[in-house]
């Protein structure tokens, strides 16, 4: 079973042929509204690849809440720890894509950020029972902290997607089984501007001092870099026409514990998450863009996976 913790947002999106620079209004775009949030978008990624998931989050009571609550059931994904919260409303985040399938993303996260320490220990018996725990940076960082000292109290595999991109304590960070970083996240974590593979690898050799077993930083079309056992290995990403990266990053976290879960081997197991990555960004949206089982299965096939 794979848990994931973390957040629930409604992405509300404009399409435009550029992003607007400060000050400007940039006429002419496509409005959509989308399921999202790091968390669900990893939770329903992982559920579209026939993954056991169960999520804990807090959202909202409101229409927004509600919805996602629904979608989330509507993918056979355990909502049984998917939290009301009265006082707060559900997360949003306004998401701007231009021609090239770039973006800029705006998030008020609302409930979100009230995700507590008490919460989790309500999950306790779940959590004992998962493969693969997954969490990310867009639910308190003192809850995070929690997770890890569970996670390491208890010998279990926890995958932190340290988005969005923020400083974290060497104490955390050793509690982490699997990071899987960005550039621009790798460079926050460790000071080192990533401009190639070689500034990559540099920046997987300092995170692995902090204690963290297995270092994944994603380089976009260049693939995913792997350093384990003080060796590298760099696998390559699938060539696609990109329209909307979005959740790239979340579908290839989600896709990642899957494989894991059935075991696979980390290599294996990146090479899935980065197929799974490369079918998302074909597609609009969030939690749209998670390819489902059968998407994925043609895909391999015909790029003789």
């Amino acid at each position: 079973m794979i848990v994931v913790i973390g957040s629930s947002n409604t992405d509300m999106v404009i399409k435009t042929e550029h992003l607007p620079v400060p000050g400007e209004t940039v006429l002419g775009g496509n409005f959509f509204m989308n399921a999202g949030g790091k968390g669900a978008n990893q939770a329903v990624a992982a559920a579209r690849l026939n993954g056991s998931v169960t999520f804990i989050a807090k959202v909202g009571n409101d229409v927004f809440g509600k919805e996602a609550i629904e979608l989330f059931n509507k993918e056979n994904i355990n909502t049984d720890f998917v939290f009301i919260d009265d006082k707060n409303p559900s997360g949003v985040a306004l998401i701007s894509v231009d021609a090239k399938g770039e973006n800029c993303i705006a998030v008020a996260s609302g409930a979100n950020s009230f995700l507590s320490k008490e919460d989790i220990e309500k999950t306790t018996g779940v959590l004992e029972n998962a493969e693969i725990i997954l969490t990310q940076l867009e639910t308190p960082l003192s809850t995070i902290e929690y997770v890890a000292e569970f996670a390491k109290q208890n010998n279990k595999t926890l995958i932190l997607n340290p988005a969005p991109a923020c400083a974290l304590s060497d104490e955390l960070l050793s509690k982490i089984s699997i990071i899987t970083p960005n550039e621009k996240e790798a460079e926050m974590l460790t000071a080192i501007e990533i401009q190639d593979v070689k500034s990559a690898k540099q920046a997987a050799k300092k995170l692995s001092c902090k204690g963290i077993k297995i270092i994944i930083i994603t380089l976009g079309s260049e693939g995913a870099l792997l350093y384990q056992n003080n060796e590298f290995q760099l696998v390559p990403s699938y060539k696609v026409n990109a329209i909307d990266t979005t959740a790239a990053g979340d579908v290839f976290n989600g896709a990642l514990a899957v494989a894991l879960s059935e075991k696979k081997l980390i290599e294996e197991a990146i090479q899935f998450a980065n197929a799974a990555a490369a079918i998302s960004v074909t597609k609009l949206g969030a939690q749209a863009s998670a390819p489902t089982k059968k998407e994925f299965e043609d895909f391999i096939t015909k790029n003789n996976f």
